[in-house]
């Protein structure tokens, strides 16, 4: 199956888990010429380590694996914030999945079942609508981040490079304006590019904790270490573990002497 697919699945990280192991090399090998990038475990333990560990893109599983079945990697994983949002495909045979496993394995937060004998055809097609659909979500949580007041301790989601970062506001160093990007960092060292304007983190971000110092950049005050001036209405900021060095220009000049100067 050639892609628009491929586009789509290309450089995506699936992770099989699956104790087959015939069936797990074809799956692989299929998918691998798909242009997906595929981790395979042949047991429960093992996929929840490389799940915390590699946090793919998708994940699909087969409920008879041993040490820990399909249900209890589903359910280990989804108490993770890291990999909760991952989807995740169960494989079963047909004969031994009752109403309720199906059930059970829905509210753990399974997105889909596929019944064996199954194609490998159908596996892709899964995976890429699965995808398709973890797309859409993050790009809505992403979009509603900015529509309400935050506090220091809410967690916003932010799609960086096909990979969804887990932020809380507090952990946010500064954010600066690229246009038509704005670029958050975090303490951490992660940076990362978002859509959007300055002006709408600045209504949003709580005020008791950022601070806009320019028409680029907003910096959490937790994190500076110094402030020096360097002219009437001017003054140099200095953040932890930052190179960079940050201008207060004579525009926001008062409203950091009324803020922190003190």
């Amino acid at each position: 199956m050639e892609c628009k697919e491929k586009m789509e699945c290309k450089g995506k990280i699936v992770q099989i888990i699956e104790n087959d192991l015939n069936l797990q090399k074809n799956l692989k090998d299929f998918l691998e010429k798909e242009g997906v990038n595929v981790i395979a475990v042949s047991d429960g333990a093992q996929g929840i380590l490389k799940a915390f560990n590699i946090v793919p893109d998708i994940i699909i599983c087969d409920i008879s694996i041993p040490i820990k079945n399909g249900y209890e990697v589903l359910e280990e994983l989804s108490k993770n914030e890291k990999t909760n949002v991952i989807p995740f495909i169960l494989f079963a045979p047909n004969i031994e999945v009752e109403k309720e496993d199906i059930r059970k394995a829905l509210q753990l937060g399974a997105e889909d079942f596929i019944f064996k004998p199954f194609s490998f055809d159908d596996v892709l097609n899964s995976i890429k609508l699965r995808l398709q659909k973890s797309e859409i979500r993050t790009h809505s949580l992403t979009s509603k981040m900015i529509e309400k007041k935050y506090v220091p301790n809410d967690i916003i989601f932010v799609m960086n490079k096909d990979i969804v970062n887990i932020v809380k506001i507090k952990n946010i160093k500064f954010i600066k304006a690229e246009t038509p990007y704005v670029i958050i960092n975090c303490r951490d060292g992660k940076k990362m590019p978002i859509r959007g304007a300055i002006s709408d983190w600045e209504e949003k971000l709580p005020d008791n904790m950022f601070l806009r110092i320019n028409r680029s950049v907003i910096v959490n005050t937790d994190m500076i270490t110094r402030i020096q001036r360097i002219s009437l209405t001017s003054y140099l900021v200095r953040l932890i573990d930052e190179q960079e060095t940050f201008i207060i220009s004579k525009r926001y000049g008062i409203k950091i002497k009324n803020k922190i100067l003190r």
